[in-house]
């Protein structure tokens, strides 16, 4: 029996909050669970899930073939917009701008180029030593 249970594919779907809340609300709702007073000191912050839960709309899962929307208002958005300009930026303005370390800045390049884009890099100066100009 147990191999049996162990062959067969396990068909998942993952729960999201709104699935564990319902449940927490059926659960509540079942009159064999009030027997006991466990339930009866829950009332209070049941009620104020019910409530959350009542004023946010179910929300539509997406295609899982469509592409993500991107998230709006990140640091990764700010840093497309700095590199789209006509001038393009410097690792030293993005990551002035966006409070990263120059290694994370070039990190997420790195990302960039694995995920398809085309990255240019128009001039580059040497930064350290003696007799350079970014020195």
């Amino acid at each position: 029996m147990l191999d049996q249970a162990l062959a067969a594919p396990i068909a998942t779907r993952r729960t999201s909050l709104r699935d564990a809340a319902t449940a927490i609300l059926a659960a509540w709702d079942d009159d064999a669970n009030r027997e006991g007073d466990l339930i009866g000191g829950l009332h209070t912050p049941m009620e104020a899930l019910r409530t959350l839960l009542a004023g946010k709309p179910a929300r539509v899962p997406r295609d899982p073939g469509a592409p993500r929307k991107p998230r709006e208002g990140t640091k990764q958005e700010l840093v497309l917009a700095m590199l789209r300009r006509p001038e393009g930026a410097t690792v030293a303005q993005i990551a002035d701008t966006t409070g990263w370390a120059q290694h994370t800045v070039r990190g997420f390049f790195a990302g960039l180029k694995k995920k398809g884009h085309a990255i240019e890099v128009r001039d580059r100066v040497r930064q350290v030593g003696p007799n350079n100009t970014g020195a």
